[in-house]
């Protein structure tokens, strides 16, 4: 038998006694949530507004559907709720949304220890036709849309979506503390998706008439609208910031006043100004950056929704 050298076994020793203390047991890692709705409210925590309230109707009404605790659910009661939504008439992308919710939660359910196994892994979420080039109305279009306005407030808003390419809930927050000159130039700071800040350039024109809205403006906050914290667009019913229902009926009355037949929303001057941007021959990775796209891919998808050219135009018939 070969006998072991003290001084190595003391060695093995000290290191299985380090190995011993530093080792943690799963029962006695604290347990992170005890209720259905506390594993919830520990996923919705550092979201957005708009996404914890979409996020909790879809959570709820999931679980209002299947009428069972979270740790009792099968992957068979998803599969059913797929089918249940699908044939509620709600469309692919909309079925995405609310079946990502329930996913996004199970998989950090069971991250967290709550449950033993990710039940919404192996659950696919339904394909969607990419409808992107309905969704692009020409520039025409979107110039009437904006000068058809009557109201300084309300084409102001029009005017900084399309100019900006800003989401509906960037334009909403903006105050006047996010207008700033430097070097010359007027720069828009946007806090948008995923909590980051971007910074956009204004034309002066823009800035100007901005400007001149401030000083009109001032009367409605008590002479407080120079004030860093004041939003740019207010309610005159709330005196608060425009909400996201006033910025689509800001949309609608603008999109019936032209008697457009469409279904125009706010996010449809963001598309607007994607496509016209790469129209005019700004490069793509200019848009991405005053977009806020996480990808290349995402700003690419405009170009492929208006081909300037297609191999059916070289043949004949």
């Amino acid at each position: 038998m070969t006998k072991i050298p003290e001084s190595n076994l003391s060695k093995n020793v000290v290191v299985e006694v380090t190995q011993a203390q530093n080792f943690v047991p799963n029962s006695f890692i604290p347990e992170q949530a005890t209720s259905d709705e506390q594993i919830i409210n520990l996923w919705l925590y550092g979201k957005s507004d708009n996404s914890i309230e979409a996020y909790t109707r879809d959570v709820y009404n999931f679980l209002d559907y299947v009428n069972k605790p979270i740790r009792q659910i099968l992957l068979q009661d998803l599969q059913n709720y797929a089918e249940y939504i699908k044939n509620q008439g709600l469309k692919p992308r909309s079925q995405q949304r609310k079946l990502a919710a329930i996913k996004s939660l199970m998989s950090f359910a069971t991250k967290l220890g709550y449950l033993s196994f990710d039940i919404g892994k192996p659950l696919k979420l339904p394909k969607s036709k990419d409808d992107l080039a309905s969704r692009i109305l020409d520039e025409t279009t979107v110039i009437k849309l904006i000068h058809s306005e009557p109201n300084l407030r309300n084409q102001l808003f029009l005017k900084l979506s399309y100019i900006l390419g800003a989401r509906v809930s960037e334009m909403v927050s903006l105050t006047w503390n996010d207008i700033n000159i430097n070097d010359g130039q007027c720069v828009v700071t946007l806090y948008g998706k995923g909590e980051k800040t971007r910074n956009v350039l204004l034309p002066t024109n823009l800035y100007l008439e901005l400007e001149s809205f401030k000083k009109l403006t001032s009367v409605l906050v008590k002479n407080n609208a120079s004030k860093s914290n004041n939003y740019i667009f207010i309610s005159k019913k709330t005196k608060s910031k425009l909400s996201r229902v006033q910025a689509f009926n800001i949309v609608k009355a603008a999109v019936k006043r032209i008697g457009l037949d469409k279904n125009v929303s706010p996010h449809w001057f963001r598309h607007a100004h994607a496509s016209h941007a790469l129209a005019k021959g700004a490069p793509m990775p200019l848009i991405q950056r005053d977009l806020g796209h996480s990808s290349l891919a995402i700003t690419g998808r405009y170009l492929h929704v208006k081909p300037t050219d297609g191999s059916g135009l070289y043949l004949n018939i």
